[in-house]
């Protein structure tokens, strides 16, 4: 057989492959879209805790903080407003700060001390298991039967507590999730971009898995885990970069639940820089790649129904889906060499379609009709028919990024967790650009970004000109993304 036509039929079958799963991906985000509204209205909003008429649990507040000046203080002050009587609670401020961010948590906490607050500074010698270690090390010493955990850049409403401790009264429930809220959203294009992926993670996908009764996770803040449920399930461990992720398996292997609420909101700061997101992704990427490697055989040895193996499989291994992004893209270049030589019927790959399709409604579904304030709903579907294309090409264009956080993953090589600067929400892009932790440097991976934003203009061009359409809006979008990240950091380079 003539090697080009071996090559052809190789490229052919890798791109399938790659398409297939893809599509797979997708249609599985339809059965959690299936399932959220399935047992949707058998869902219960928990009612308000009444101070008067219970005997109130002590709970301890834990804030791991590593160089967080400009929002250290906002998050402290903000616990320490929640309606909870000030002798039932103590605040943990595990600070493992370099920078003045000490100062900052020292005084506050020393302010608040003179108030009659219990609080006080943890700060440890070294960043030893990093946020995992931080958490750990507090709770060597938290009094708490309960453990509240924020990150720096949350602003928790005063009645968390109130609406989240009778979740409790099911003693099989360890771990209780509230649905993140964006302060920040309308700042700019990237915080419209990160709001619209996380609000379909926080309705449909954490919503679905809980009506479903599959295994979910704690997202790492914003949420109140039962002190002996951490114990029980072994621990913070700092093996992987998202302890959270990992955490929240091993506990519901054990046999604990977590309680989603979707209902009750925590207010955050989204990344507001290209260099923020990307830490962040690749944070992510990588530790729920690290976790799926390490989960997954407890997983299929466990006394797990088979459904619910199966979906904390697809769950844990959700980050690959940027690598096959990643092969549909670059395959679908060369392959457009083969298709008239091959004779392949690319009308038949437009079944696939349906992918897309499914994508537009759980996006349509967890925004307009769930996250966003509620406007005239022609407004909100123009919004949507803006942002969704743009969400696709950025998206598309984290696909090389990403992937090389996920292959990272699996194959065991360690780095540091990288924490996502916050910059207070309210700033203007001026400001946070001259902000000390504001990051502007250029990388191999960002010249990666430029190269394939040039190779997939030279793929549309040659569509063009050869009359060949069968990718032309897909080469586009990839162009389109990966030229916007790319620009995104050159920009943010010549700003400083």
């Amino acid at each position: 057989m003539n090697i080009l036509i071996i090559v052809g039929y190789t490229l052919f079958i890798i791109y399938s492959f790659a398409l297939g799963y893809v599509t797979l991906f997708c249609l599985l985000q339809i059965h959690l879209l299936y399932r959220y509204y399935q047992t949707k209205n058998l869902s219960f909003i928990s009612p308000v805790l009444k101070i008067k008429d219970h005997d109130m649990p002590f709970i301890t507040f834990q804030l791991p903080l590593y160089n967080e000046k400009y929002v250290a203080g906002r998050l402290i002050d903000n616990i320490m407003r929640i309606d909870y009587p000030k002798d039932k609670f103590e605040v943990q401020i595990l600070d493992d700060s370099t920078d003045e961010t000490n100062l900052i948590t020292r005084a506050k906490a020393t302010e608040y001390s003179k108030m009659g607050f219990n609080v006080e500074c943890i700060n440890r010698a070294n960043r030893s298991g990093y946020k995992a270690g931080a958490l750990k090390e507090g709770l060597k010493h938290a009094r708490g039967e309960f453990i509240a955990i924020f990150d720096a850049d949350f602003l928790p409403k005063s009645d968390f507590l109130l609406k989240t401790l009778d979740c409790f009264d099911d003693p099989k429930v360890g771990v209780v999730q509230t649905r993140w809220e964006h302060i920040n959203q309308k700042d700019s294009l990237l915080t419209e971009m990160q709001a619209f992926q996380l609000n379909v993670h926080f309705t449909i996908e954490q919503k679905g898995r809980y009506n479903a009764g599959y295994l979910l996770q704690f997202n790492g803040t914003a949420g109140l885990w039962r002190k002996t449920c951490i114990e029980d399930a072994g621990g913070w461990e700092a093996d992987t970069l998202t302890e959270d992720l990992d955490l929240s398996y091993r506990a519901q292997i054990k046999g604990w639940k977590i309680r989603y609420m979707e209902e009750v909101t925590s207010p955050s700061e989204l990344p507001s820089e290209i260099n923020g997101l990307k830490s962040q992704q690749f944070r992510w990427m990588k530790g729920g790649a690290e976790t799926a490697k390490k989960i997954l055989p407890g997983i299929w040895t466990s006394k797990l129904k088979l459904a619910q193996k199966i979906q904390a499989t697809v769950h844990l291994l959700s980050s690959s889906i940027f690598i096959f992004v990643f092969i549909l893209g670059i395959f679908s270049f060369p392959l457009l060499f083969f298709i008239n030589p091959l004779g392949i019927e690319t009308g038949k790959f437009t079944i696939f379609l349906i992918s897309l399709f499914a994508i537009i409604i759980v996006y349509y579904v967890a925004n307009v009709r769930v996250a966003w304030p509620k406007q005239h709903i022609v407004i909100m579907v123009l919004k949507f028919v803006v942002i969704f294309p743009i969400f696709l090409a950025l998206s598309m264009g984290l696909a090389f990024h990403n992937s090389l956080a996920v292959i990272q993953g699996f194959a065991g090589k360690k780095s540091s967790f990288i924490r996502t600067p916050k910059y207070g929400t309210g700033k203007e892009g001026k400001l946070f650009k001259e902000a000390s932790y504001f990051s502007n440097n250029l990388n191999w991976i960002v010249i990666g970004e430029g190269f394939f934003s040039l190779y997939f203009f030279i793929a549309v061009y040659y569509g063009w000109q050869h009359d060949m359409m069968e990718f032309i809006l897909f080469h586009t979008m990839l162009a389109i993304g990966y030229l916007t990240l790319f620009l995104y950091a050159v920009s943010s380079k010549v700003s400083k």
